[in-house]
């Protein structure tokens, strides 16, 4: 059976689609959340401390980060399907308990099952479609990979806006999501095959050392491996951010739901969009440049933040978050991918995942405390700074892609 496996976009663009398409389900199931969340924690349940409103982003970043870690971990010896499919399964009963929750501590348990379905879901599409296309188009297959998936949390992001704007802020945005676990669930389970032979293939022909211990060498050790993953961690930690602040910023500056939706969608939207491009241009540029170009493109989106006021310039700010995010993104697991033996890539992309995904808890965090403080404008300035000093520890530390020592 492994002399009839090929690997590449070409032979494989079936599956390889029908992955786009389950992923995209995946983003919706985060963009259900992403407009009107603040919005119910503030007119449902009273909650108006920040970091209070904040802790749902918490409670999804520590879960999906520790999911991401053992999705890669066990991806390695029970294959990618059957997480794939628990990935769903896990996610069924969260648009129910988002409708019907009665207390702010049901939001925070639909939080724990919606990390749980985001780790387990996003991390095995991610490591298929790397197993299906092999090493020359690693860049395009992560570019389609997370432009599906984020296209996908934009668009219903705007939807859930619109939706609540007309019908109200429960329970009809959250029908979306039970559409979205159902056809995730049926397609996962009966159309999607698993890619273990596809590594079997690679894995002969690979002449990429493995390293001798992946959590700490993907972690911070190697110079490579662990410039990506600090970088990953600070682009989630500032996407945490503009998920809890960014709404609640709108809505005080005046800015009705249609309004706040727009924006909020835009910038996942661009990020999506943006990754059609980026991803097959990390197959040919140079990945440390692009990632330091992106996080310097986020910081200065974030700080100007703090000066914009109209319509029209929270529109352009969104984009130019959504063109930095969109530079890093596919090129962080592409990179990665670049630097690990494929028998090793679900576990070193896992280990990557947790770190980057530790970065939604700690901006939730850390925002939620400053904005409690200090207020808003200092939170953003911080976030900000933090994004640009990562741009710089990848321009000092991080070397020529390819030069990783085995020791």
């Amino acid at each position: 059976m492994t002399k009839e496996i090929k690997l590449g976009l070409k032979e494989n663009w079936k599956q390889f689609l029908l992955l786009l398409i389950i992923n995209a389900f995946v983003g919706g199931m985060v963009g259900l959340e992403r407009t009107i969340l603040p919005q119910i924690a503030e007119v449902d349940f009273g909650i108006s401390a920040k970091t209070a409103i904040f802790s749902f982003i918490l409670v999804f970043g520590i879960v999906k980060a520790i999911t991401n870690y053992y999705t890669g971990y066990f991806a390695e010896r029970h294959g990618r399907k059957k997480l794939l499919i628990l990935g769903w399964i896990v996610a069924l009963p969260i648009p129910l308990i988002l409708i019907y929750a009665n207390s702010w501590s049901w939001i925070i348990f639909a939080n724990i099952l919606l990390g749980l379905n985001q780790g387990l879901t996003w991390s095995s599409t991610v490591v298929m479609k790397i197993d299906l296309v092999g090493e020359k188009n690693r860049g395009l297959a992560m570019g389609l990979n997370e432009s599906a998936g984020y296209l996908a949390v934009g668009l219903v992001a705007f939807l859930t806006g619109w939706i609540s704007s007309e019908y109200g802020l429960r329970p009809y945005p959250f029908y979306l999501g039970i559409v979205l676990s159902i056809l995730g669930l049926t397609g996962s389970w009966l159309l999607i095959r698993d890619t273990l032979h596809h590594v079997k293939v690679e894995s002969s022909v690979s002449a990429k050392p493995k390293l001798t211990n992946i959590f700490w060498q993907t972690t911070w050790k190697d110079p490579n491996l662990g410039s990506i993953t600090q970088a990953g961690m600070v682009n989630n930690l500032n996407d945490g951010m503009v998920w809890g602040l960014l709404p609640i910023l709108l809505i005080g500056q005046g800015f009705d739901l249609v309004q706040t939706g727009k924006i909020v969608g835009l910038y996942p939207i661009i990020w999506g969009l943006g990754q059609l491009f980026t991803g097959k241009m990390a197959d040919h540029l140079n990945k440390k440049s692009m990632l330091f170009i992106g996080m310097i493109l986020q910081g200065m989106a974030i700080l100007l933040f703090t000066r914009a006021e109209s319509f029209a310039f929270f529109v352009l700010l969104a984009s130019l978050l959504g063109v930095g995010t969109a530079i890093v993104y596919p090129t962080f697991l592409a990179a990665i991918a670049d630097e690990t033996h494929p028998q090793q890539r679900a576990e070193s992309i896992g280990t990557f995942r947790l770190w980057r995904d530790l970065g939604y808890a700690i901006g939730a965090l850390m925002t939620g405390i400053l904005v409690d403080i200090w207020g808003m404008h200092f939170a953003l300035m911080m976030v900000a700074l933090l994004t640009v000093g990562s741009a710089f520890i990848i321009l000092l530390r991080m070397k020529v892609p390819g030069s990783r020592s085995v020791s």
